[in-house]
């Protein structure tokens, strides 16, 4: 029962994939090796790399290509290699003017790799031409045009088309022009309408765009400098063999910090949708019997992103509960001894006149429009989210990671000098591991090469104390430095030495080349990825908050004011006749009729406030917050991603200057 999927698939209704009907019903993203953290399946194991002979080759079969096809592929193919790059075919389709969600779909149907064939191309562009006209973009209509060798041409501007920026010469300077300040970031100052990166990051956010507008957005100024930030860390597993389970740290802002188990954050997540059905509300990340360390992890950051969003909840964060929750020390001991009331906001809150006089008469309008958008958002944001943490991780594991086959056959062979065998001190407790012979190595590793060359991702489940390639070159260069200690011509050559110092140079910016990927790395992973997925986890709410009015929001109101108008009338009828005992027959049916026409009123001011409820959470909740945040989001991404260029030529610069001098003889 705690391994069926996330709550968010019960509301799907398009396909898996999402992307048609077609010969290639791959989904891109389904070949990642990365656990989706929303979902308790287990990650599928990676494909291998598909054949050059792709599924589309019987599509335009004998079929003529028209010369603008040709055209097209030839101002993205420089070289004449016979394929491009997935980048170069969607500035192609770019130059369209169609959406980008069929570009997207275009590309996502006619390949699922980093490269498009000459062939693929030409399909991109018979699915683009039909797109142009409003047929079906499917590859079953282009093979049906080829057959009638009819294949339709899309109208391109490839006149506007701008140059890939692998193309474009470096914009830094050499290592001989470190006069400039490598760390500033002045020289990368706005440009013809760039942004002015001089600025301090807390004058660059929202404060120097444009003005929203939307009069008012019912939030305190600069609301989003003031937001709490809840952390949560494991503390680990407690419970007995057949009863585990794992505790949580909770740290705020205010407070000293408790412990929690995921059951309590359960109950709390229940009583905040009992009690706030119409407000936004962000899921719970699934529970899963016997899970992993990466679920675990996982888990953590989704309850994490839940804290956070009701702790800046307008409404929600004024909940007593939640304030208990994050405060009280033995929550389990405090549920025991009180009370928690499930009633619904509406009983105890009201709407006065002139909030009620806010809500705009086409509330239905805006609520019906954002819905359609909700769906198509959640499925892209979450492509999103899986698209950013497969980049980050493969950033992390193919630039400086290894893969597990390499890591006792070669790198091993590298420490059988005397100073660094497996017995010496420093590295007893770091190789145990025998050392294999010359015979035993080649094979090793003639396996290891044939499965790098039918790999098609890094490993994710690489061991945590693997080093990093830059921190093995580091290790090894070191060790060079430490093999020419002494020269064969006696201990002044100052060729050797020389030489040798540059060696050193190289090793201690390695490492610092190592230690700025890592520090990145793990800012990505735990600081813009997390808000990326809290802006997926806004719509999924939104959509959720939706379904929820859908289900609580009727009532009988018109079954009531029927029963009202029969008692009414039999009343009537009572007084008419005056029967004996007619006034005890009176007051019943009046007491009934005052019954209903309370239910009525009480009734009909929760539509009211579930109507200003909705308002609110639509125009101060996630307008603001799926516009403000992402903004911000973007603004600091940038920020820091130049921070981490600037480093990085800073680091090579210096080196530059420090082996500048590295004799020649």
């Amino acid at each position: 029962m705690f391994n069926a999927p996330r709550p968010a698939q019960r509301y799907a209704s398009a396909p898996v994939n999402g992307l048609g009907g077609s010969f290639v019903d791959e989904n891109p993203l389904a070949a990642s090796i990365y656990d989706d953290p929303w979902s308790a399946a287990p990650s599928p194991s990676p494909q291998p790399i598909p054949s050059v002979t792709s599924s589309l080759s019987s599509v335009l079969a004998e079929a003529t290509v028209p010369d603008s096809y040709y055209r097209a592929f030839a101002v993205v193919d420089t070289t004449n290699s016979g394929e491009t790059s997935v980048n170069a075919l969607s500035r192609v389709l770019s130059t369209s003017g169609l959406p980008a969600t069929t570009v997207e779909k275009i590309v996502n149907l006619v390949s699922s790799r980093s490269r498009v064939s000459k062939l693929e191309f030409f399909v991109a562009l018979a699915l683009l031409a039909l797109a142009q006209s409003g047929k079906d973009t499917s590859v079953e209509q282009v093979a049906a045009r080829a057959a009638e060798n009819s294949l339709p041409e899309p109208f391109l501007h490839l006149d506007t088309l701008q140059p890939s920026t692998s193309a474009l010469s470096s914009p830094y300077p050499t290592y001989r022009q470190a006069t400039l300040d490598p760390w500033s970031i002045s020289r990368f100052g706005s440009n013809g309408g760039g942004s002015d990166f001089a600025a301090p990051r807390s004058a660059t956010t929202i404060n120097g765009g444009a003005a929203s507008s939307l009069a008012g957005s019912g939030l305190p100024r600069e609301w989003w400098k003031t937001q709490e930030t809840v952390d949560v860390t494991i503390q680990g597993q407690q419970g007995f063999i057949l009863n585990r389970y794992t505790v949580y740290e909770i740290n705020t802002e205010h407070g000293a910090p408790v412990h929690r188990r995921y059951s309590e954050f359960a109950f709390l997540w229940d009583c905040l949708v009992r009690r706030y059905p119409f407000r936004l509300l962000p899921a719970l990340p699934p529970k899963r019997v016997q899970p992993d360390a990466a679920f675990i992890e996982q888990r953590r950051k989704g309850l994490a992103r839940f804290l956070n969003a009701v702790i800046n909840h307008p409404v929600i964060k004024e909940d007593g509960l939640l304030a208990t929750f994050l405060s009280e020390p033995s929550f389990e001991n405090w549920r025991k001894h009180t009370a928690v009331s499930l009633e619904e906001e509406s009983v105890s809150k009201h709407v006065d006149r002139i909030e009620e006089i806010t809500v705009p008469s086409d509330l239905e309008d805006k609520l019906a429009f954002v819905r359609g958008k909700v769906g198509p958002l959640i499925e892209q944001w979450q492509r999103i989210c899986v698209l950013a943490e497969r980049i980050i991780k493969r950033r992390e594991s193919a630039a400086v990671r290894i893969l597990p086959s390499l890591r006792r056959t070669y790198l091993p062979a590298h420490f059988t000098f005397p100073f660094l065998s497996p017995h010496h001190p420093s590295l007893d407790d770091h190789n145990h591991d025998h050392i294999p012979g010359p015979a035993s190595s080649t094979t090793s590793l003639a396996a290891s090469l044939s499965m790098l060359s039918s790999r098609t991702a890094p490993s994710d489940d690489l061991d945590s104390d693997d080093q990093a390639d830059l921190a093995r070159l580091t290790n090894a260069l070191r060790a060079v430095v430490e093999v020419n200690e002494r020269c064969w011509r006696g201990d002044e050559c100052e060729l050797c030495d020389g030489v040798r110092q540059g060696i050193a140079h190289v090793a201690s910016h390695t490492q610092r080349q190592s230690d700025l990927l890592e520090q990145r790395t793990n800012a990505l992973l735990y600081s813009t990825l997390e808000a990326l997925k809290s802006q997926r986890d806004l719509y999924i709410a939104m959509r959720d908050l939706f379904i929820r009015r859908d289900r609580l929001s009727v009532d009988n109101v018109d079954r009531l004011k029927k029963r009202v108008d029969s008692n009414s009338m039999k009343l009537e009828g009572i007084k008419a006749a005056l029967k004996d005992g007619w006034q005890d027959d009176a007051d019943r049916i009046i007491g009934l009729i005052e019954k209903d026409q309370a239910t009525i009123a009480t009734l009909l001011n929760r539509r009211v406030f579930i109507r200003a409820s909705m308002w609110h959470e639509l125009r101060v909740v996630l307008h603001n917050k799926e516009n403000a945040l992402l903004s911000q989001l973007v603004q600091h991404l940038a920020h820091d991603e130049q921070a981490f260029v600037s480093s990085v030529l800073a680091d090579w610069v210096s080196l530059g200057n420090a082996v500048e001098e590295m004799p020649y003889e």
